[in-house]
Formats: structure tokens, C-alpha cells, sequence
């Protein structure tokens, strides 16, 4: 009954962030509107707002002009529900289940998703989101978690600063300020050691995916990259497994 509760919740989650980056790219946000038709402007009914549903019984397309209905948007409606399910499953599986450090990690998965889902499609980040999230991050983890101030600060310095490194060096055309920003969003929020085994994933996760690119000849060494979606799903992988993976590398040495 909890698991689907939540999976619910994630549903519904997944699909308010689908028309709140659409509207946020368009300029259209405005609080309390209800969602529309990507194509023709009109207003949805309810029951073709139903996540995952409304887009199989609609065959993927509007009821009235027929344009089709995103396939993100199906997508990250089934995302954000089962990453809502694995946190759950996370936390429960710990000696003491902290709703703050629950509220906490729920927080940040969205914002994740977020930045994924907006630089895929529009390969922007965006600062005010990043920079809210650094505030809320830090505030969560020294009041709320305990982090130590050495271990954020560290953090945010590692991970900003390897960006902006790199930033400098290439004049912006290595890494954007975007990066720059998520750099000190991932510090902020999974502080020392934790930023540079997010940062190891990404780039692991980037050559996996830019190598084929470029060996079939579909990318060159100059393609235009959306690293802020690597850097994501490196968080993401590390919001969920790090401190495991960072005890078992030390275990090593």
C-alpha cells in the first residue's frame, strides 16, 4: 500500500514538472493555470491529465487537433514514480528512517530530474533552480543532517571548482556556466567525498555515451554535449549508492 501511494505521488509529481518546464521554456508559467495542449493551446480535461494513462488511451496524441503528445512526457512520468519507489525503499532499508533525510533526497531527485529532462530538450540549465538548490541543499544538511561545514564547503569547492578549471582554461568551450553552477549544486548538496564520486560517474557515464559518437562518426570533438544530463545521473547514482561504493574503494587501498 506505501510503495503504491508513492508511486502515485511520483506520477503525479512527474507530470506537473512535465508542464512546468514546458511553460517555464515558453515563458507561460503562471501559478494555478491548467495545463494545455502543446499544439493547439486548449485546456486539458481531467481525464486526459491521468499520468501514463492519458497517453496510452490517447495512442500518444491530442483528443481534438491530433498532435502528438511528447514521448518525454510518458517517460518522465514513469521516471520520477519509480525513483520516488526506490528512495522509499531506500530509506526503509536503513536502522532509522529520518523523514528529514527522506524529505531531503526527494527534494534533490527532482531537482535531478530537472536538469536531466531541461538540458536533454533544450540543452540550457537553468541558474535560478541551481542556485535555489544550492541555498536549499545546504541549509538541509548543516541544520537538518549534521554535515560538517568542512565537508560542504570542500564539496562545493571540488565540485565548482573543477568546473570553473576547466571553464578558464578552454574559455567556455570545454564546459558552460551551467556546469560551472551544477559543479557547486552537487558539493552543496552531497559534500566531501561524495561530490567526487558523482564527478567520476558522469565522466564515465559521458565517455560511454560520446566514444560511439564519435567511432561511428555521428558526433565529432566538437559536438555539442548536454553534460549537465551525465552529471545528473551521476548524482543520482551517488545520492543512492556512494557512501557503498566510496567504503568498498577505500577497502581496496
Amino acid at each position: 500500500m506505501l510503495y503504491g501511494v508513492i508511486a502515485i505521488l511520483g506520477l503525479a509529481m512527474g507530470s506537473f514538472l512535465n508542464s512546468w518546464m514546458w511553460r517555464v521554456h515558453g515563458q507561460k508559467w503562471r501559478l494555478g493555470e491548467r495545463s494545455v495542449c502543446v499544439h493547439c493551446g486548449r485546456v486539458l480535461g481531467w481525464q486526459e491529465n491521468i499520468p501514463l494513462l492519458s497517453f496510452v488511451i490517447l495512442k500518444g496524441r491530442c483528443r481534438i487537433c491530433a498532435g502528438p503528445i511528447p514521448r518525454s512526457y510518458f517517460l518522465v512520468e514513469l521516471a520520477t514514480s519509480l525513483l520516488f519507489v526506490a528512495i522509499t525503499f531506500l530509506h526503509n532499508q536503513l536502522p532509522v528512517f529520518n523523514s528529514w533525510h527522506y524529505a531531503r533526497d526527494l527534494f534533490f531527485i527532482i531537482v535531478l530530474i530537472v536538469t536531466f529532462v531541461y538540458d536533454a530538450k533544450y540543452m540550457l540549465v537553468l541558474a535560478n533552480l541551481t542556485w535555489s538548490a544550492v541555498a536549499v541543499g545546504l541549509l538541509f544538511n548543516y541544520f537538518v543532517l549534521r554535515m560538517t561545514v568542512e565537508s560542504l564547503l570542500i564539496g562545493m569547492v571540488v565540485g565548482g571548482g573543477f568546473f570553473v578549471a576547466q571553464y578558464a582554461v578552454s574559455k567556455g568551450r570545454w564546459v558552460g556556466g551551467g556546469d560551472v553552477r551544477l559543479g557547486f549544486m552537487i558539493g552543496a548538496w552531497l559534500g566531501w567525498p561524495l561530490t567526487v564520486v558523482a564527478l567520476f560517474f558522469s565522466y564515465v557515464l559521458g565517455a560511454l555515451v560520446s566514444i560511439p559518437l564519435l567511432v561511428s562518426k555521428k558526433g565529432t570533438m566538437r559536438s555539442a554535449v548536454p553534460f549537465a544530463t551525465f552529471l545528473a545521473v551521476g548524482s543520482a547514482v551517488t545520492l543512492f549508492w556512494g557512501e557503498a561504493i566510496f567504503e568498498w574503494y577505500l577497502s581496496l587501498l
